[in-house]
């Protein structure tokens, strides 16, 4: 193989690659919060509210996360009188449909370390003095970063390699870029480059979140 054709076939996968960060960067910025409020709502005191985030956890976390696309890209636009204005392009579709349906996972995630945090902290923090506000983000928030940490790293790994699944919604990701190049010249090869570059994007995540749980593991 040319080292022009082995160009050719890189640079699109680069270009395709910076659409999959982007589409991470974003779902794992504004998933994560959803999620924590979502796990607030489970925890809340009002009935119908708690309901409601268990029925809507219970529903993303049910259903296959492509067909979750597919009903964002093609199916809302096909509503009745409200359908026209649920036309979005597909790159932001995609977007809503990973920020919905990984901020249901981060819920639960949220919500067992919330759970493995003894009960005896915040009757200590009483004893203190320290308020609501001051018990959840001096006490409690802390301890369970530190023991959800794992879970959300596994978690942002899995959100990473799932972004291949913008492929099926015609968003031109990195595996969009290497089925093109495997159609045009007839070899495999863009299929390993694709995985490498996937491997690179995971073993930079799976690198910071173990810093982060080195600095954090002592603090």
């Amino acid at each position: 193989m040319s080292a022009t054709t082995l160009h050719n076939m890189v640079m699109p996968m680069l270009e395709g690659a910076q659409m999959t960060i982007l589409l991470f960067l974003i779902a794992i910025i504004v998933s994560v919060p959803l999620g924590f409020v979502l796990t607030l709502a489970v925890k809340s005191g009002s009935k119908p509210v708690a309901g409601l985030a268990h029925a809507y956890i219970y529903i993303m976390r049910g259903t296959p996360l492509l067909l979750q696309l597919l009903v964002i890209c093609f199916g809302l636009p096909m509503l009745p009188v409200v359908g026209e204005y649920l036309v979005l392009d597909r790159f932001t579709a995609a977007c809503v449909g990973f920020i919905l349906n990984y901020a249901a996972y981060f819920a639960e995630i949220f919500r067992g370390g919330l759970l493995a945090i003894d009960k005896g902290q915040y009757e200590a923090s009483q004893v203190l003095g320290f308020s609501k506000w001051q018990t959840t983000t001096r006490i409690i928030l802390p301890q369970m970063f530190r023991v959800v940490l794992p879970s959300v790293s596994n978690e942002s790994i899995t959100l990473i390699k799932d972004t291949a699944l913008l492929y099926a919604v015609a968003v031109p990701e990195l595996l969009h870029y290497a089925q093109t190049a495997v159609n045009r010249d007839f070899t495999i090869v863009p299929f390993f480059i694709a995985g490498v570059i996937y491997l690179i994007m995971t073993l930079l995540l799976t690198t910071l979140f173990k810093w982060l749980e080195r600095r954090f593991k002592f603090e």
